[in-house]
């Protein structure tokens, strides 16, 4: 229990109030702000967490106590987020002084966890410091910073409900923790090199030879029989510059690490791996070693530099001159358009990165990619780490902190002057998100790709962290157990399961299996894209939007894989006005991983002679073709869709950009990065859909035959492949407002919503959102939720579990669904 100074002097009247104040309001410093404000207006009470939330009790004069709760909210700290202050007046007891109370046990949780936190300024000077009893140590922590989510283990949000709970305080560290005066009151994982978790580096049996591997007193426990003098974090540094691959333990997980300057330690990296050509993502010492390589407008530059610290994708600079020491190799991210960046957020980051050496000693320029094969949930148990990473890592940088929440690093980009999140995790989650409607307790799984649940009470929703995709049994465990834990943060009990229509999805299968006896909800794959973005952006579904939901795959109510849709929805239900003109999908998942099957399918669909001095073409094997061919005709293993995402792959084989993706969306950005060389390209007349209708009454299709009719033709005759991919995203954009405007006119809608994971593409979505302005329509589109399926729980929860008037008539629509 900590005692404050002398509370108010004796009064003729005096007020007492009780005071409930919710929100993110655990683990950042709430109660000392509360001491604080207390006894600066020179009241008496106490303070304390609950797992309602933070309760004081106030006494004094009534204008001070009026003060009080008039600056809870405006005055909070500033990782804190207040929801609601509930004051009611109580009884007087007397008394003096102002105390923080032990945290009390019990009652609903409604309480509302921290995100983890990059280290803050204050901590980062005193980690180069000298002088400093915490110099170069590698866990420094405040009240402004650290880890929040990944080592809380209960609520209320005490040590003892962390990780943090196996390291008791030295006295310099209780002393600091119980100081009303300074920046560690009640900061729960304060800890210093003597009370602290230790680092120890572990090398590979037969991997790179490297001295200095045993932990130093500052920096780790020393290992019975090792060099007690030896210091991990510079042994690290050497292993590093001399091109080994590090498994880094971080906030929510391990990283694999490397020297991003190295071309042979990314390749090599990416081989062990299996990564093919997807994106690694980098982590720079400074925001200057970024400024060369890539674009930055202000709202990149703050999202790199604040306390969330995520993933940033940016656009390469062709004008490039890397600083010395900071230019990554061209394996880093081959074919991308982008590059992604972040900077450290944690103190074990900067000291890699070569804070505290006197010549920045070692790599200025690390990969850091989640510490997993493809597929697996990311790292985060020592054991596992040692057993499953074995094989990718030459050595491992441990800490002796259990992590108890798995959390990604997230991803975001910059659109138009927006944040478009691309996968919501670290730094973000799990922040609730403010709804629209009430919804009854309800779990939301998700999808296949990209799984993120969706936990929702009331007028509030949990997104989960990235868990990953599906296909893994490692990941399908990974969703039972951020399940659960979630669940026991935010209180919710569920009572009905939302799930994907898809009958194989096994995201729906885990919602069946884990139902016990709960009504399971399937909602339609892009109703549920359409609701995500209807619900971030406010709107309480009474009216309906035109929904433009472009994707991969998604489970159509004609059993056909749908992906290029147009649908007159709301909450309550959809009509399907138009989409794509199905075609074949030649071998299923097949035609995903090799672009140019999807090419051929196209061109047949059109009406085109697959011609040999077509890329596509040429690129398909020469024993394969005839055989795609009697598969297309006779439609064996040919599933109709009608995907938007499978038609950009179609035209990045088709042009002669992708072939064979190796990771998800590969051709289409691909594809996109093409069309940025051409920016100024205008619309080509030739480059049309045919809309058409097969029968009355039946929604619009937009047949692309025209348009490959365009791009085959371009081809052939040696159009640039720039000009070709420019002129394809104009054509998509003109097709979004042509059948915008259709749609208007027949139903006086004047809302589109943009979603999908195509709609991750700045091209398109910048010139679907310009154009549809100045038809007159109101856009919306995704920012901190993604448009991909990590944000389709999201949609599912609102679909399935909101509260309305059962007696209401629903809105009557052709078709509704």
């Amino acid at each position: 229990m900590t005692t404050a100074r002398p509370g108010p002097a004796p009064a003729t009247a005096l007020r007492r109030s009780r005071v409930v104040v919710r929100g993110v309001v655990q683990g950042v410093g709430f109660r000392p702000f509360v001491y604080a404000l207390a006894t600066g207006l020179r009241l008496s009470g106490h303070v304390t967490n609950t797992a309602d939330g933070v309760v004081a009790e106030v006494e004094g004069d009534p204008t001070a106590v009026a003060t009080f709760c008039a600056r809870l909210a405006p005055d909070a700290p500033p990782l804190a987020r207040v929801e609601s202050v509930e004051a009611a007046d109580v009884t007087t007891s007397g008394g003096s002084g102002f105390t923080i109370a032990p945290s009390r046990q019990g009652g609903s949780v409604r309480t509302l966890v921290p995100p983890d936190t990059a280290t803050c300024d204050d901590c980062l000077a005193e980690l180069a410091d000298p002088a400093d009893r915490r110099y170069l140590h590698p866990f420094i922590t405040c009240t402004h910073c650290g880890p929040r989510f990944t080592i809380v283990t209960g609520l209320p949000y005490d040590r003892a409900h962390t990780t943090m709970a196996g390291f008791p305080m030295c006295p310099d560290c209780a002393r600091e923790y119980a100081d009303p005066a300074d920046r560690r009151f009640h900061a729960q994982p304060v800890a210093c090199p003597r009370c602290g978790p230790r680092l120890r580096l572990v090398t590979a049996p037969g991997g790179p030879a490297s001295s200095g591997t045993e932990p130093s007193p500052d920096h780790a426990r020393a290992d019975p029989g090792g060099d007690p003098g030896a210091d991990p974090i510079a042994a690290a540094r050497r292993m590093l510059a001399s091109g080994a691959i590090l498994a880094v333990k971080g906030l929510g997980g391990y990283h694999l690490a490397c020297d991003a300057t190295n071309p042979h330690a990314v390749a090599e990296l990416r081989r062990r791996k299996a990564r093919g050509d997807k994106p690694f993502a980098m982590m720079a010492a400074e925001l200057a070693d970024i400024e060369p390589l890539a674009h930055l407008c202000p709202l990149e530059r703050e999202l790199l530099t604040g306390n969330v610290r995520p993933v940033v994708l940016l656009r390469r600079r062709d004008d490039a001159r890397p600083r010395q020491g900071a230019a990554p190799a061209g394996a880093v991210a081959p074919g991308s358009p982008d590059l992604g960046f972040m900077l450290p957020y944690t103190p074990v980051h900067h000291l890699l990165l070569g804070l505290g050496t006197e010549d920045g000693e070692g790599p200025r320029l690390l990969v850091m990619t989640s510490g997993n094969l493809a597929g697996e949930p990311i790292v985060t148990d020592d054991g596992e780490a040692l057993t499953r990473l074995a094989g990718l890592a030459d050595a491992w940088l441990l800490h002796d902190r259990p992590i108890h929440v798995p959390c990604d690093d997230s991803v975001v980009r910059v659109c138009d002057g927006e944040q478009l999140t691309l996968r919501r995790s670290r730094g973000y989650a799990p922040l609730p998100v403010a709804l629209p409607v009430e919804v009854a307790p309800a779990l939301a799984v998700g999808g296949d790709l990209k799984n993120a649940f969706c936990l929702g009470d009331g007028r509030q929703a949990w997104l989960s962290a990235h868990i990953g995709d599906m296909d893994d049994l490692a990941t399908q465990l990974a969703l039972t157990s951020a399940e659960w834990r979630l669940e026991s943060v935010t209180g919710v009990r569920p009572g009905l399961l939302a799930a994907d229509r898809h009958p194989a999805y096994r995201s729906t299968r885990w919602a069946r299996e884990h139902a016990e006896g709960r009504p399971v909800v399937p909602v339609q794959h892009h109703h549920a894209h359409v609701a995500a973005a209807m619900a971030e952006n406010g709107l309480d579904g009474t009216a309906p939007v035109i929904g433009v939901a472009f994707d991969g795959t998604g489970y159509g109510l004609d059993g056909a894989v749908w992906g290029g849709e147009f649908l007159l929805a709301d909450y309550a239900g959809f009509e399907r006005f138009a989409h794509l003109t199905y075609v074949p999908l030649p071998g299923g998942d097949a035609a995903v991983r090799r672009p140019y099957r999807m090419a051929l399918a196209h061109l047949r669909a059109a009406g085109l002679a697959a011609d040999s001095a077509l890329p596509c073409t040429r690129a398909c094997p020469p024993g394969e073709l005839p055989v795609l061919e009697r598969q297309l005709a006779g439609g064996v293993n040919c599933v109709p869709t009608s995907s938007m995402g499978r038609l950009f792959d179609a035209v990045s084989s088709l042009v002669g950009i992708c072939h064979h993706a190796g990771y998800e969306a590969q051709a289409a950005i691909e594809l996109e990065a093409a069309a940025l060389r051409a920016p100024d390209v205008a619309e080509d007349g030739r480059y049309v859909f045919r809309l058409g209708s097969p029968r009355s009454g039946a929604p619009l299709t937009a047949d692309p035959a025209p348009l490959l009719r365009a791009v085959a033709a371009d081809v052939l005759e040696g159009a640039p492949t720039a000009v070709v991919a420019a002129r394809f995203h104009r054509a998509v954009a003109r097709l979004v407002r042509t059948v915008c405007v259709a749609a208007r006119g027949g139903t006086g809608v004047e809302t589109v919503a943009l979603t999908g994971g195509v709609f991750a593409n700045t091209v398109l979505s910048s010139a679907c959102a310009e154009g549809l302005r100045e038809d007159g329509f109101t856009v919306l589109r995704h920012r901190s939720i993604p448009p991909n399926d990590g944000g389709l729980a999201l949609g599912q929860l609102v679909v399935a579990a909101r509260i309305t008037d059962r007696a209401a008539p629903a809105t009557p629509r052709r078709e509704r669904h």
